[in-house]
């Protein structure tokens, strides 16, 4: 294994100390393995928590911040936070609108925001909502939709039910918006090579040095298949020609899309692949708004990358266009 860190015990906790004294002006550590929005709460407006494992920064912690989330709770490499965080977590946001729970759809994260979500209902008299974001179309049938995990595509309800919050939309209306932003998002994507955690110390998975693997998942989860690596044109056109059948785009469509390195792609690589992407959207009279490149979803150092595309209205694009900060996405 080589990393930089001092202890794998203590790497999610020293980099968290790093993050808040990087930026100290956004992000202000509450308690254990929770992170806020730095500043004085706005009475009156929703909050907005997630959670998950560590290991994917930006995703979950770096987008708190303004116009996108107010909290999240921070959990091992690859490991849902407890249910314990992410009431305190709800708790710490809470400026009496209610709070919505905006995560990933992963079995540990939604068990425990659902116990969350319970706890402060009694103990606190603190109404919330949850949405579970599930934009993978390789891990599910559309027909299961349900089942599908919460991939890089999640970035998008984040910046919309954010946008909508900071406009003091009332709770169910965030939680409506957040809804069409994740329904409304459909994500694939591929890998190299594995990635290394931390307190493992080895792989997650097995991939050979002239193979790739296509539909893999961010935590080492199988995709659909493992083959010889194809040009980055063959690449993007089976992504894209995926998440065409799953969610058909046509002449006069509105889209953001976003292509996204897993940890390891360079940006040099990223741009090859939206220059076909541009091309085949191009090609159907598709117009791109606000187009994201670089890593805004990542799996460690895994080298690879995903294509998340979210179909826009007119509600939707307001939204995504409206002003945003944190330390890794900006809309001014």
């Amino acid at each position: 294994m080589k990393k930089i860190l001092n202890d794998p015990a203590a790497y999610v906790d020293e980099m968290l100390e790093g993050l808040v004294a990087a930026h100290p002006e956004i992000y202000h550590a509450h308690a254990h393995r929770v992170i806020l929005r730095a500043g004085a709460k706005a009475s009156g407006k929703v909050g907005i928590v997630t959670g998950g494992g560590s290991g994917h920064l930006p995703v979950f912690t770096g987008y708190v911040g303004r116009g996108l989330l107010d909290g999240c709770a921070i959990g091992n490499v690859f490991a849902s936070p407890s249910a314990e965080q992410m009431a305190d977590t709800i708790r710490a946001v809470d400026a009496g609108a209610g709070v919505l729970c905006l995560y990933g759809n992963y079995g540990g994260d939604v068990m425990n925001f659902d116990m969350a979500a319970e706890t402060v209902a009694f103990e606190d008299d603190i109404r919330t909502t949850s949405v579970a974001v599930a934009d993978d179309v390789v891990s599910a049938p559309r027909s299961e939709a349900g089942k599908r995990r919460g991939v890089a595509g999640m970035i998008y309800p984040f910046k919309i039910a954010g946008a909508a919050a900071e406009a003091m939309a009332d709770l169910d209306e965030v939680t409506r918006l957040a809804a069409k932003a994740s329904d409304s998002t459909v994500s694939m994507g591929m890998a190299m090579t594995p990635c290394i955690i931390p307190q493992l110390g080895r792989p997650s998975s097995v991939i050979a040095d002239d193979e790739m693997e296509m539909g893999m998942g961010i935590h080492g989860e199988p995709g659909i298949w493992t083959g010889p690596i194809k040009t980055a044109d063959a690449i993007l056109d089976e992504m894209f020609d995926t998440l065409q059948k799953d969610r058909p785009l046509s002449s006069g469509d509105r889209v953001s899309v976003l292509v996204n390195s897993l940890g390891a792609t360079p940006l040099e690589e990223l741009y090859i692949l939206y220059r076909r992407l541009h091309a085949r959207l191009d090609d159907l009279g598709v117009t791109v708004v606000m187009p994201l490149v670089g890593r805004y979803a990542t799996s460690m150092e895994m080298t690879g990358a995903t294509l998340s595309i979210l179909k826009l209205d007119d509600e939707l694009e307001t939204l995504l266009r409206a002003p945003a900060h944190c330390a890794f996405w900006s809309v001014a």
